[in-house]
This record gives C-alpha cells, structure tokens and sequence, in this order.
C-alpha cells in the first residue's frame, strides 16, 4: 500500500466520517484532556492535530499529518487480549503506510499529564532533528 501523503488525503477513509463526528462529540475524559491541555489549538509547538481521524478502516484518536503521528489513549478494555492483538493489528497497518503511534493509557494522561506532554515534546524535537532539510 502506498504511504500516506497529501495526494491521498493520508488514506483519509470518508466512509467512517460520521462515526468519527459522533466520537469526536463523545470523547472520554482523557482524550478530551489531552485535547484540551497539550494537542488543541496548536499547542503542541505549533503543531495542528485532529481528533478521531479516519485512517484506512481505522479512527486515530488524534492525528497530525505533518509530523505523521498518530496518539492512541487507550482505556482499561485495551488490556484484554482480544483488544491488544486488534491493536497491533492496526499498529502494523498505520505504520504500513508510514505513521508513528505513540500511547499513553488513561492513568498516565489523568495522572501525569506533564510526562505526558514531555514525551511529546521529545518526539516532535526528535522529528525535526531527523528531517531537517
């Protein structure tokens, strides 16, 4: 399958927008946190994320096509193992086409939103590092 870029509107998949709008409006307390805190309004060093983006057959909690990154937040259902195989299943597919995917748990945006946010920091620092031009 061929990267995700511009051309193709990095595999944006229209079928699943309305279930994107409808997750979008339904966030859980930690997506809507980290939304609100670090990856909205370009906070995130200029950055411009989307929330519940539709990627191939997939909704990425969070999306930013110049930097392709994709933030999961995974609740505690991600812990079953039926869940986790489906994850990397789509893991590997996300990263087929050229993205990153970083993870955070629930907790760890609830509790320690500052580390959070660092670890972001470093890999857009680490980004522009590699793609310097």
């Amino acid at each position: 399958m061929e990267s995700a870029n511009k051309n193709n509107f990095f595999h944006y998949n229209s079928k699943l927008k309305s279930f994107a709008k409808e997750n979008r409006k339904e966030m859980t307390k930690a997506e809507a946190c980290l939304w609100k805190y670090v990856l909205g309004s370009k906070q995130m060093m200029g950055y411009q994320f989307r929330r519940q983006r539709p990627v191939l057959d997939y909704i990425a909690d969070f999306m930013c096509k110049e930097l392709m990154l994709i933030i999961e937040v995974d609740g505690i259902t991600h812990q079953y193992e039926e869940v986790y195989y489906n994850d990397k299943i789509r893991e590997m597919a996300l990263k087929r086409i050229g993205f990153s995917i970083i993870r955070f748990s629930d907790s760890e945006v609830l509790e320690d939103i500052h580390n959070v946010t660092r670890a972001l920091e470093s890999y857009v620092f680490n980004y522009r590092e590699e793609n310097k031009t």
